[in-house]
């Protein structure tokens, strides 16, 4: 099972390393994980059986503005995220398989049952079949400025703010909304709000309503507090206790403005600061070791998930998971009757692997996926494991 998975993986990777310079290489933002270099050099040169390849996947494509690793993937492999195996195709030229550009052609060459990825030259006359060995060469441009994406962005952006998990309840003492302004209820964007608490020094801060705990399915361990999120705000004016001419203390809040507003900004709401993010790191590779867990909850008030949505995890930092865990979904096997004998007989089927997950946020006691393809309806309890 090893080797024809270490097979299926080997064409995603050529396409990663179909890469530029090793100067360029050296620069680049992306991270290759010494377990990805261990693999890539296990399977160097192996190419994968026919078999794996995608339905109709093409004698050759051309990397297009907008295109991403994952994308590209899906065209020429059937499972496209496997790709540090075939980055070992090419790994005394290339360093690094993240660099590939806009206008590179990649060539499918199928010889003796097996296929590989080739660089095409794109200029000077050369056709789809008239591959050229990859070697390093000098490019005059800043590259990796241009360099596509490991996998679809759009896809998560819009959670990394959204989707937030907090160690602990911290939420409950931070700064808070405690007036409006001109006497609103609700503040949209634009909008000026009065807070009192301790700023710890920023200015950006995202706002949460009241945190929500999660808790494991299995033991009822609580994995962290789980904040709806309504927007983001800054700090426009510190506030002050100010002392009155009869001796007493006048309290003024702090001044925020209201930036963006998912939901509209209400008394009580609650501030954190808010995080620097790496888009870099998101980069799709499998657990180095085995892993097991649960779906801890479902991210909104839905009963079920589907594709594209997200879900939180029972595992986190403490247990290995990183980000950029590529995560199989199991569907628990149905019970059923066996009554093929004389005496009828109570049996459980098989669980069946329905889904993939896609991890773009960890914790230390939680971790948030994507999910990137499901058969069935996704359940709190809904396990997982490495692919």
């Amino acid at each position: 099972m090893l080797a024809a998975r270490t097979a299926q993986l080997s064409l995603l990777a050529a396409c990663l390393a179909l890469a530029t310079a090793s100067a360029w290489a050296q620069t680049s933002p992306y991270p290759v994980t010494p377990e990805q270099r261990r693999v890539a050099d296990q399977v160097a040169g192996a190419g994968v059986p026919l078999a794996e390849l995608a339905p109709g996947a093409p004698d050759s494509h051309t990397v297009q503005a907008g295109d991403t690793l994952w994308d590209i993937s899906k065209i020429f492999l059937k499972s496209p995220w496997r790709w540090p195996e075939l980055w070992g195709m090419n790994r005394e030229q290339i360093r690094n398989p993240h660099l590939i550009y806009p206008g590179q052609v990649l060539l499918l060459v199928k010889i003796d049952g097996r296929a590989r990825l080739q660089l095409a030259q794109g200029v000077g006359g050369n056709t789809a079949g008239d591959a050229i060995k990859l070697r390093p060469q000098m490019r005059i441009s800043a590259l990796d400025s241009n360099a596509i994406t490991a996998i679809p962005l759009h896809l998560i952006q819009p959670f990394l703010t959204d989707a937030v998990v907090f160690e602990t309840d911290q939420l409950a003492t931070a700064p808070r909304v405690v007036a409006a302004q001109e006497g609103h209820v609700l503040l949209g964007k634009g909008d000026l709000a009065y807070a009192r608490g301790d700023f710890g020094g920023a200015t950006d801060f995202r706002v949460f309503r009241t945190a929500r705990t999660l808790r494991d399915p299995a033991t009822n361990e609580i994995l962290g507090y789980e904040a709806p999120y309504v927007g983001t705000a800054e700090l426009i004016r510190a506030g002050e206790d100010r002392p009155t001419a009869d001796g007493k203390t006048e309290i003024v809040p702090a001044t925020v403005r209201v930036l963006q507003a998912k939901q509209e900004v209400g008394i009580g709401d609650r501030l954190a600061p808010a995080p620097q993010r790496d888009l870099a790191r998101y980069v799709p590779h499998a657990p180095d070791k085995p892993m097991a867990g649960q779906i801890a909850a479902l991210y909104g008030d839905a009963l079920n998930a589907g594709q594209n949505q997200i879900v939180a995890l029972n595992r986190g930092k403490r247990d290995g998971v990183e980000r950029g865990h590529v995560l199989a979904l199991w569907r628990d096997g149905a019970a059923a009757v066996d009554k093929t004998q004389d005496r009828a007989e109570a049996i459980k089927l098989p669980d069946e692997r329905h889904g993939v997950l896609f991890v773009f946020e960890v914790y230390e006691r939680v971790s948030y996926a994507l999910i990137i393809s499901v058969k069935d309806p996704v359940k709190t309890g809904d396990r997982f494991t490495q692919p």
